[in-house]
């Protein structure tokens, strides 16, 4: 939507992502909105909020996803990334933003935000879809 908005409203080629936290057992919630997750509730911290609602099951399977949308001339190509992991049971790491705490990639015994940034980086799913994006571009 972001990426159509602004080829509609100035006619010129542009890219967009949208990035989000999507836990299997809260049947993908947060999603695009995890940026939004506990003001939506009138919560005041996501991860807080995240942690609550997780308390009591035992699947903590998620997904870090990052959908890009490129617009060029009128088409439309988009381009995945996907971290599968899981939500641990408390906050570990000071490095990272929103979800990184708490979020342990599948294959890592350290959190994003314990891995540093520079590992997550090379990993994570915003680095997975922006180098297909620029694999893409490259064939162009």
């Amino acid at each position: 939507m972001k990426a159509e908005y602004i080829y509609k409203k100035y006619h010129i080629n542009c890219f967009a992502d949208d990035t989000g936290l999507e836990v299997e057992s809260l049947g993908g919630a947060p999603g695009v909105y995890s940026a939004r997750y506990a003001s939506m509730m009138g919560s005041g911290n996501a991860m807080t909020r995240l942690l609550h609602e997780l308390e009591e099951k035992d699947n903590r399977k998620a997904r870090f996803r990052t959908i890009i949308a490129l617009i060029i001339d009128g088409k439309i190509t988009t381009f995945e990334g996907i971290v599968n992991g899981e939500i641990i049971r408390e906050r570990r790491g000071g490095e990272g933003f929103g979800y990184d705490p708490i979020f342990q990639p599948d294959g890592y015994n350290q959190t994003f935000a314990e891995l540093g940034t520079n590992i997550k980086n090379h990993i994570s799913h915003r680095a997975i879809a922006v180098q297909k994006l620029a694999d893409y571009l490259k064939k162009r």
